[in-house]
């Protein structure tokens, strides 16, 4: 197996940990594979001068963008505050159109996904990005199928990932492709990586549009339903609680933030049980009763259905 020629793309305002995570993935991962196989990363960027990222850190570049005319394998465009609402920078969008054609897979991590997006990359692609973003991205590129609560997807040979920790993600899953599930394990472990998250999994779930206003009767109810998650919630009860009609709750909640009470409600118990099962050894009957599922056989349906896994492969996942 040939080395892996990563190159990941960076700018002013670059969100540090974009960078830093997934090129750590894969210099550990050197460590567990053949020296022919290892990973070379490089930082490209418009010009070789130092760069701030938005913590202020300074970042050398290893190559220009003229300078980076070879092939690589895999190339990521690091995110960074800024990037959903700047203007394309014309170097960049440029030099990503050029490489499209002569690199084996193209991603993002976090907001870089808007760069791919002004290089009219994400057409017609399934794709993710920060969730407080994400909204932003459908509107700004309606030709790309935005996935705005997962952690990475794969869609031919783009690949996109979630906010900042994602690309970590992201990495691993790559690794894991690569050179399987041990060394992928052994480089979480040795980053004390908790688990590797899969893909389908919720980037930020239940709150993945919140209301503006923390007290409005919106957020009120949502923060009832999360302190009295084991409980019945019915579109009546919810209502009762904040005092509204059933009609106008439910037209209200929608305005407010997206979703309606009853996807509320099942994001908000999938959350609690994915805490619980990361954090205690309860059977998983108990989980369910505690989380408001009824049966464990629910739970198991809606953790396959939002997760695409199950509630003891996710508990798995953290016991590596």
């Amino acid at each position: 197996m040939p080395a892996e020629k990563v190159a990941v793309v960076i700018h002013d305002g670059v969100q540090a940990l974009d960078v830093a995570g997934p090129s750590d993935v894969f210099a550990e991962a050197n460590a567990f594979i053949p020296e022919a196989d290892r990973y070379q990363t490089l930082l490209v960027a418009r010009d070789r001068a130092p760069l701030r990222a938005s913590n202020n850190m300074q970042i050398m570049p290893d190559l220009s963008f003229d300078e980076a005319s070879g092939r690589y394998d895999l190339v990521l465009v690091a995110g960074g505050p800024d990037l959903p609402y700047a203007d394309p920078d014309p170097a960049m969008v440029a030099w990503l159109r050029s490489v499209a054609s002569r690199t084996g897979m193209l991603g993002s991590i976090c907001t870089g996904a808007f760069a791919l997006g002004h290089a009219g990359l994400l057409d017609d692609r399934r794709v993710t990005t920060h969730w407080q973003v994400a909204q932003k991205l459908a509107a700004r590129f309606p030709a790309a199928r935005v996935e705005p609560d997962l952690i990475h997807v794969r869609d031919g040979t783009i690949i996109t990932s979630a906010g900042v920790t994602a690309g970590i993600d992201l990495a691993l899953a790559l690794v894991r492709e690569r050179h399987g599930a041990d060394v992928a394990v052994a480089v979480a472990k040795r980053l004390v990586v908790l688990a590797q998250r899969q893909g389908g999994q919720s980037q930020f779930s239940p709150y993945l549009s919140a209301p503006a206003d923390p007290e409005s009767p919106i957020a009120r109810l949502q923060s009832h339903v999360m302190e009295h998650i084991g409980q019945r919630h019915t579109l009546g009860s919810l209502a009762a609680t904040v005092g509204m009609s059933s009609r106008n709750l439910a037209r209200h909640f929608v305005r407010e933030t997206g979703i309606t009470p009853h996807e509320f409600v099942e994001r908000a118990r999938v959350d609690a049980a994915r805490k619980l099962l990361e954090g205690t050894h309860l059977p998983l009957k108990a989980v369910a009763f505690d989380c408001g599922f009824g049966t464990a056989d629910r739970m198991r349906m809606i953790f396959v259905e939002r997760l695409g896994i199950t509630p003891a492969q996710y508990r798995a996942s953290f016991q590596h």
